[in-house]
């Protein structure tokens, strides 16, 4: 039993290294509140949906124990029921800032994420013991270290619930978002599929496109976004350090610990997840977690390409392009009155500058000698969060992008039809009829004169008005071969 407490707002506790004042309703204990003592440095704790994760592992862990006769049946359940406690507040987002309120420790801590694997374990050994009629503290029935922690170390629960909290975030929050941003640029494509428009290569006029075409290739960046999601999400999930221990080796562990744990965890969550085939390389590195994470910056690279285009495409709308009509969800100007300006393009691009930047975070925490030593990475914190964020950034911008921008887009079809009529590139369809000499010829003259294409070889009898018809028909040149 812990001492009476040495204020009214504090218990005293104790752990190794010996006496510490805990905050009186806290659910954590002594080895928690020394973390926050010497982590004062963002005021950020861990996120929750790492502790979201950690809660699944620690449930796990308790059943496959239970299933190996390591642990007390009547323990394991209460182990068991306190989890499944902790994760409702947290899956509740009206309970979860009470909820996390018990998890305190600041992102940046040790590197292995041993403050955050303690934090876990005091809160469910002190959820046991509130609802056995025990007292917080006691370690009564259940004890953090030797039950909570059983057959495990903050070395394989840490990366274990980093890649369990990203795969899940990327399936439930990541997949779906682009999911609707894709169908939302396939539906603009159908939409704009007989808008006739000049392309454009280097920044300057090129040979006719279909407006439809260039949202099909929008939409199909996002498609295969979604590919590359998927990918990330089972390569993490496949990869779980638990099992590993302290270095690898799996001391002080059952040998069907890990496989029991993996079965609990697929169970729990309808996804698939695997021990890692080589513990020394899922402790020593998180190549999974830089790879993953590489695949979300080629999709933010994608939605800035999808961002950047439409923002051109909708410049003006005098004095620009002016061939997309953007949405106008709010004033653009406090200065210039009527200014609608491409807010959420904008927002979309910074978020995509955003996911780029934590790639080299990513890539800073898993790299030799930086964030990986010897047998153990320990900027695992550090790279949970960043993967998180990355995720949250472009499940929240690819929503916002499709609903707010891409649904109430509309296409300018009268500047649309003026600049194709006008552009000095459809000479390129009188090449089969007249060669490239004599087009580009034609061409440099237009552009001398002002004149179109169809008016300079009127006026000079280089074509008649059928041939012409039929050469310039736009439409035709955006589907050659059918």
């Amino acid at each position: 039993m812990h001492d009476q407490p040495a204020t009214p707002d504090a218990r005293t506790e104790h752990d190794s290294m010996g006496h510490m004042e805990v905050p009186a309703d806290a659910l954590y204990g002594a080895t928690t509140q020394r973390a926050v003592m010497n982590f004062p440095i963002k005021g950020e704790p861990v996120t929750w949906n790492v502790i979201h994760a950690f809660l699944l592992v620690k449930r796990s862990a308790a059943e496959a124990n239970r299933t190996l006769g390591k642990l007390d049946p009547e323990l394991a359940g209460h182990i068991v029921t306190a989890c499944d406690r902790m994760l409702a507040d947290l899956e509740d987002p009206g309970r979860r800032d009470e909820a996390m309120a018990h998890f305190p420790v600041d992102v940046y801590q040790t590197g292995s994420g041993t403050s955050t694997n303690m934090n876990t374990n005091e809160v469910i050994a002190n959820l046991v013991a509130t609802a056995t009629g025990g007292t917080i503290g006691s370690h009564d029935p259940v004890h953090p270290n030797d039950h909570v922690n059983m057959g495990q170390s903050s070395n394989d629960t840490f990366p274990t619930a980093m890649n369990v909290a990203c795969a899940l975030a990327l399936r439930d929050q990541l997949v779906p978002a682009l999911e609707t941003l894709a169908g939302s640029l396939e539906r603009k494509a159908t939409e704009f599929d007989d808008v006739v428009k000049i392309g454009r290569t280097h920044l300057q006029d090129a040979t006719p496109i279909r407006l439809g075409q260039e949202f099909s290739g929008f939409a199909a960046q996002v498609r295969y976004g979604v590919d590359r999601c998927l990918q990330a999400m089972r390569e993490l999930a496949g990869n779980l350090a638990i099992g590993g221990t302290a270095v690898g080796t799996g001391i002080n562990t059952h040998p069907r610990f890990a496989g029991l744990v993996t079965r609990s965890l697929s169970e729990a969550t309808g996804m698939e997840f695997g021990e890692a085939a080589n513990h020394f390389e899922a402790q020593s590195a998180i190549d999974s977690m830089v790879d993953a994470h590489a695949r979300l910056k080629t999709v933010a690279v994608s939605l800035s390409v999808v961002s950047s285009n439409i923002r051109l495409m909708a410049c003006g709308p005098r004095c620009g392009l002016n061939e997309l009509v953007l949405p106008a969800v709010q004033p653009g100007s406090s200065i210039m009155p009527g200014k609608v300006n491409p807010v959420i393009l904008e927002s979309a691009m910074q978020v995509c500058m955003k996911v780029v930047g934590n790639d080299g975070t990513i890539a800073l925490a898993g790299m030799g000698g930086l964030g990986s030593l010897l047998n153990l990475n320990v900027a695992l914190p550090l790279a949970a969060t960043t993967m998180l964020e990355s995720i949250l950034l472009l499940a929240s911008s690819a929503g916002n992008l499709a609903v707010r921008c891409v649904d109430g887009l509309s296409a300018n079809t009268d500047s649309i039809q003026a600049l194709v009529e006008r552009s000095l590139m459809l000479g390129t369809a009188l090449v089969p009829a007249l060669g490239y000499n004599e087009s580009a010829r034609i061409a440099k003259a237009c552009h001398e004169t002002g004149q179109t294409i169809r008016e300079y070889c009127l006026e000079h009898g280089l074509l008649d008005a059928d041939q012409l018809d039929e050469l310039l028909d736009v439409s035709s040149m955006t589907h050659p071969h059918d």
